[in-house]
Parts: structure tokens; C-alpha cells; sequence
């Protein structure tokens, strides 16, 4: 079965290769720059030949993305295959010594073989082995080359402890479109690997057999910091924290860091964050108050959470921008102590979509940049991992051009792709008051927006049983409750109104300049 596999993978290989052919003239030289280009690839009529010439370099480059995809594919299959054919040949192992070094001798073999490390070898194996016997849709999509290889090495490595059935939820989920509950947005291997792992990693958490809560008072006990020498007089320094610690220290460093920044410093945001972090460990806080000291503005780290998790009616994990689910133990411990640091975020017990940033609990100046910072999270320039302290709010379509100020009208975007959008043809696409805006490049590939994986939350079993009973005949409508008090909202929006945040809280006036 596994030599079958192999024989088709190579099939498909050999596909691409015949489909790279006209590729590889062109970048090999066979065609003069800037000279005719081959009807064979671009056709009969090309209007603007070097333009041509370039969309095929750029063609070039996607199929051989696929056909690496391919080649990994087949490595896996081939070194499993080795490792179940030395089995088979092997008598079964007289003590567990001798299992082990078999087992020893068989990566030894695919290391020499690789010309790799025996350590990479063994991991290679572990890939192997769990891709070929337990993810077969992962699998089958690296033989497309619908993904890459870091694709599928984050699908093992965040599988590893979920179970088959939770593994082939979790493939279903990202890979199937098929699937009940297909991940919204781009697919997977349009994802940058760093990106597609923060997917995944979120879905784990929510859908993971053994509670956060646990899994987190496990790793919490580790944490620790650590000190490593490096070369040319420098050194590492980190630190293993909780998450909601970790973000607060990174977020409140990134806003003194942009508040030092001016026409008088001429150092980066990167080397000022360094700066800061070494003034405030090595000095006492009242050498930080002269003129010219550090400033410490507080940091201000949305915490989304389910309202029942708010409530102590389920268990479900909090999502802490720029980090990803954390226990909701954590999340209301934040809530209660009123860190101001913290902004809270409450869910719709109906979709999981935001309802409200608890405007007041908590003076917010800027509301609209808040819902950017919720909807996008990110930078949403493709393949951009930039966090959204950092990022700029800036309209999709100019103002004087006629775009408005609404929430499907604006993107984040980082200091370097806000240059990029104005000063290049990189066009933003639509957006709405859920889905971030998608990009268009300059020879006018589309990439599709990285929206949101928003799941339905968990509602407590008592609520169930009352909203079954008013479902029964004479009952009320079951649908979404009404929502009482204060915090009350809307589960669809006004007409012409792009969120709730559209309206400004009371004694504060939302300019364009402050939206922008």
C-alpha cells in the first residue's frame, strides 16, 4: 500500500515537473531578457510581453512550491516505508535493549542516508510514521501540494496528544472543506506556517480532551528564566512565563518604546524595547521619573471572553490578543482585579463574534481602532505577523477619494505595509465589520483575507434545558436571548451601521483623524 502511495506521489511529481518545462526556459536563459516571448507561454497575442514574462516567473515559483510539497510528501513515504520494511524483515526483539537498538540502528541509517543529524532522522521517523498511519488527510493534501512541509509538521506537532478522533477532527476542521465546521478564511496552505500554527493552536485548546485549566497549572510550575551567552560581547535573556504576564511585559514595553519614539531618537522600536527592559530591571522605579527617564504608559491587551466562561458556567478558554487561548480561570482573575492594562471583551453566546469592549469599564478613546484590533488582530498585509499594538488604522479606500470612516472601510496595517499600500500598486480588497480586508498585488494575484475561526461557545447544560423547553409547541422563540442591562447589544446591526462601535460613548467625539 505504501509502495502504491509512493508510485502515485511520483506520478504527480513528474506532472509538475512537465508542467515547470516553460518555467525553466525562462529562467534558464533559453529567452533573451526582454526579448519575444514563446507563444507556448503566454499565447498567440501577448499585449505586454515582459509583463507576461513576469506572471510566469511568479507561476514558476507556485508550482514549485507544489512540487517541494510533493517531494516532502514522498520523503515521508519513503522513510516509512523503510522503517516498517526492516521491521517486517526483523525477528521480534528478544528484550526492550534490543528494541531500542534496533530502533537506534534503523535512524542511524535514514541519518547517513540524508546526510542529517541522527536527532532530525528520529524526528523525521516520528513525522513519518504519524502522517502515514494516522493523518491521512494531511497527507493527501501534501501530495496535492495544496500544503507545505511546515504545514504538515504543525499539523503532527499539534495533534501529537489529542486522540485519533480529536486528530481527525482537527484535520476535517482545517483541510476538509467538506467538513460540518470548515475553518472560515483562506485555506490552510495560503496561511503562512507561523499563522496556520495560531489557527491551529487555538482550535487545540478549545476542542482539547484534557481541560486548559489543568494542562496550564502543569506548565505554569516550570516557568523560569534563562541566560545564554552568545558571540561578539552579546547575550540571550528570556523568560518562560504565563501568557497573560508575558503579553502585559511585551505590550506595556512596545507602548513606553513608541512613546520614546520622536525626531530626536534615532534608535529602532526593537532597539528602544531592549533599552527599556534593561532600564526597568536594573534600576529602582524612582530613578525612572527625571526628565529624559523611561516612561511606562500602561499597556492595553484585549481579553476576549465567552460570556458563561466570564460567568463561571463553563470552562471555555479566554483569547488573549497577540498570544491565543489562556484559561478563563486567568481570564476572570484579569476582569476582577480591574487591571488596566487589560481591556475586556465580551463574546455573543450565540456565534462567538465580539459584542462589546466593556466601554464601561474602561475609557476608550478610540473605539473603532479597538474593534480593528479584535477583527484583525494582525497586520493584514499577506504572510504578515506584525502585532496590533504596533499597527496603523488606515482606510481601505482614501478619504478623499470618497471612503468613509466606517469599520468595513479601514485595515491595520504595520508602518511598513502602510508604506507599501501608498507608494505601490498592493491594493486592499473589501472588508466588513467581521472579515478583514483581502490584497491584490501588482500582477494581480488575489490573497484572501485571514478572517477569524470564531466558534459557537459552549452554553451550560441548566441554560440548554430552559431554551429546549421554551422550543417546545406554545413556546418562546429559542434563538439567541435578549441580553438585559447595561452591557445589552444588538445580535444584528442597524442599517448603514458597519458594528456597535460605530457610535462613540458618550462625551467622546470620534474624529477622522482619530479613526484613522
Amino acid at each position: 500500500m505504501e509502495s502504491r502511495a509512493a508510485v502515485e506521489t511520483m506520478e504527480a511529481i513528474g506532472a509538475s515537473i512537465s508542467a515547470l518545462a516553460v518555467y525553466v526556459d525562462l529562467a534558464t536563459g533559453n529567452v533573451p531578457s526582454g526579448g519575444p516571448v514563446p507563444a507556448a507561454c503566454f499565447g498567440p497575442a501577448a499585449a505586454d510581453p515582459l509583463r507576461d514574462q513576469a506572471g510566469a516567473y511568479l507561476d514558476g515559483l507556485a508550482e514549485l512550491a507544489k512540487v517541494e510539497a510533493r517531494l516532502a510528501a514522498l520523503k515521508v513515504q519513503l522513510v516509512a516505508g523503510y522503517a516498517n520494511t526492516e521491521k517486517a524483515m526483523t525477528p521480534p526483539a528478544a528484550s526492550p535493549q534490543e528494541r531500542t537498538v534496533r530502533e537506534m540502528a534503523v535512524t542511524a541509517e535514514v541519518a547517513g542516508v540524508l546526510t542529517i543529524s541522527e536527532r532530525a532522522a528520529s524526528a523525521l521517523r516520528f513525522e513519518a510514521s504519524t502522517l502515514t498511519t494516522g493523518r491521512p488527510v494531511t497527507l493527501s493534501a501534501l501530495q496535492a501540494g495544496s500544503i507545505s512541509w511546515q504545514h504538515a509538521r504543525i499539523m503532527v506537532d499539534e495533534t501529537v496528544d489529542l486522540g485519533a478522533a480529536g486528530a481527525a477532527e482537527l484535520e476535517a476542521h482545517f483541510l476538509d472543506p467538506d467538513a460540518p465546521n470548515p475553518a472560515r478564511g483562506c485555506p490552510a496552505g495560503e496561511l503562512v506556517p507561523c499563522r496556520f500554527r495560531a489557527k491551529v493552536r487555538t482550535w487545540r485548546e478549545r476542542h482539547h480532551p484534557v481541560s486548559i485549566e489543568k494542562r496550564h497549572a502543569r506548565s505554569a510550575a516550570d516557568r523560569r528564566v534563562e541566560y545564554a551567552p552568545d558571540s561578539d560581547g552579546m547575550a540571550w535573556f528570556s523568560a518562560y512565563l504565563p501568557a497573560a504576564q508575558a503579553a502585559g511585559i511585551w505590550d506595556r514595553t512596545t507602548a513606553a518604546a513608541r512613546a520614546m519614539q520622536g525626531p530626536g531618537e534615532t534608535r529602532t522600536l526593537t532597539q528602544l524595547r531592549a533599552d527599556i527592559a534593561s532600564t526597568w530591571l536594573l534600576t529602582a522605579a524612582h530613578e525612572l521619573t527625571p526628565a529624559g527617564g523611561v516612561p511606562s504608559p500602561a499597556a492595553q491587551v484585549l481579553v476576549t471572553v465567552p460570556v458563561f466562561s466570564l460567568l463561571g458556567l463553563t470552562e471555555e478558554p479566554a483569547m488573549l490578543d497577540g498570544y491565543g487561548p489562556i484559561p478563563p480561570s486567568v481570564a476572570r482573575r484579569l476582569v476582577a482585579d480591574g487591571a488596566t492594562s487589560f481591556l475586556r471583551v465580551l463574546t455573543d453566546p450565540h456565534d462567538g463574534a465580539p459584542l462589546e469592549t466593556g466601554r464601561t469599564s474602561y475609557r476608550i478613546p478610540k473605539p473603532m481602532r479597538q474593534w480593528l484590533r479584535l477583527r484583525d488582530a494582525t497586520c493584514t498585509f499577506p504572510a504578515c505577523n506584525n502585532h496590533s499594538l504596533d499597527n496603523d488604522a488606515d482606510h481601505l479606500l482614501a478619504w478623499a477619494d470618497g471612503g468613509g470612516t466606517g469599520i468595513s472601510n479601514l485595515g491595520q496595517l504595520c508602518p511598513k505595509h502602510h508604506r507599501l499600500k501608498h507608494a505601490s500598486a498592493w491594493t486592499p480588497t473589501a472588508a466588513s465589520a467581521e472579515d478583514p480586508p483581502g490584497w491584490t498585488s501588482p500582477s494581480g494575484r488575489h490573497y484572501t483575507s485571514e478572517q477569524p475561526d470564531w466558534e459557537p461557545p459552549h452554553w451550560p447544560p441548566h441554560i440548554q434545558a430552559i431554551f429546549q423547553e421554551l422550543a417546545a409547541p406554545g413556546g418562546l422563540d429559542p434563538g439567541l436571548p435578549e441580553l438585559a442591562g447595561d452591557d445589552a447589544q444588538a445580535s444584528t446591526l442597524p442599517p448603514g451601521q458597519d458594528s456597535c462601535l460605530d457610535a462613540a460613548p458618550p462625551g467622546i467625539a470620534l474624529t477622522d483623524r482619530e479613526a484613522a
